[in-house]
């Protein structure tokens, strides 16, 4: 076992993990776009007509279908604007996408009920946006 310290500084990243990496936070600034324009109309598709989706009887967190609309309409306009500012490279991009992120997921827990399967497809690409965002570092790529 060599106990020698290298004479010249060791490379953190690959060309190839460097494109790997690049390509992640370009995965998930899109991702985030197309998930937040998919908020966006299921809200708008909530208040224009209730009767679009199925209300739950006796459901824990049960909401009025007026209420989820604004309230998808709302994430999804920011979620949007916060993968725009990723794809963009802004700073804050990445934080603000992480938070948004996790506020999605549990939107769309909660909202299981009403649309199962695109919520819990929306909830699967939300931990890959975070997942994404997370693994990212300034400067390796």
């Amino acid at each position: 076992m060599s106990t020698q310290i290298p004479s010249e500084p060791m490379r953190s990243m690959g060309r190839r993990e460097e494109a790997w990496v690049s390509g992640l936070i370009v995965f998930a600034g899109a991702l985030m776009i197309v998930a937040g324009t998919y908020h966006a109309l299921a809200g708008i598709a909530a208040l224009a007509r209730d009767s679009v989706y199925v209300s739950t009887p006796d459901y824990v967190y049960s909401f009025d279908l007026t209420g989820w609309g604004w309230v998808h309409l709302l994430l999804g306009v920011l979620v949007a604007v916060a993968g725009v500012a990723v794809l963009r490279g802004q700073p804050w991009g990445r934080v603000v996408g992480i938070v948004l992120a996790a506020l999605s997921l549990v939107a769309n827990f909660l909202f299981v009920p009403y649309y199962p399967i695109w919520s819990l497809l929306i909830i699967a690409l939300d931990v890959a946006v975070i997942w994404a965002l997370a693994v990212y570092r300034p400067g390796t790529a």
